[in-house]
């Protein structure tokens, strides 16, 4: 059983390798490329998301739909400022250190942006 999470860090510093992140994960799951695929944001990546724009937006909405969103990081979402969007546009929040854990003990591959 091939399980993968897709761990997002990079920010606007890095639009380009996020907005590829989030394009290519959409792809993944409308194809059902993995028995189970998961995101995950920690850092940067959680004011990015909170105000994507381009071409990023539409994949985002779909992985949204599609729950293959797990959260993002609750402590780094107060910390921000981005709490109340995140959780507005549909993405969880719960502590980063509990999900990475239960993943890595689920087996999960972890590719990193």
């Amino acid at each position: 059983m091939s399980k993968v999470l897709f761990l997002i860090v990079s920010g606007k510093e890095s639009e380009e390798k996020v907005n590829s992140a989030l394009i290519s994960a959409a792809r993944i799951v409308k194809s059902k490329r993995f028995d189970d695929f998961k995101l995950l944001f920690f850092g940067p990546s959680e004011e990015y998301i909170a105000h994507l724009h381009g071409e990023a937006v539409d994949a985002f909405r779909s992985l949204v739909e599609e729950h293959a969103i797990d959260s993002a990081c609750s402590a780094v979402a107060q910390k921000k400022k981005v709490d109340e969007t995140l959780s507005s546009i549909g993405v969880n929040l719960a502590p980063f250190g509990e999900r990475l854990a239960y993943f890595v003990n689920m087996g999960y591959t972890i590719i990193t942006f």
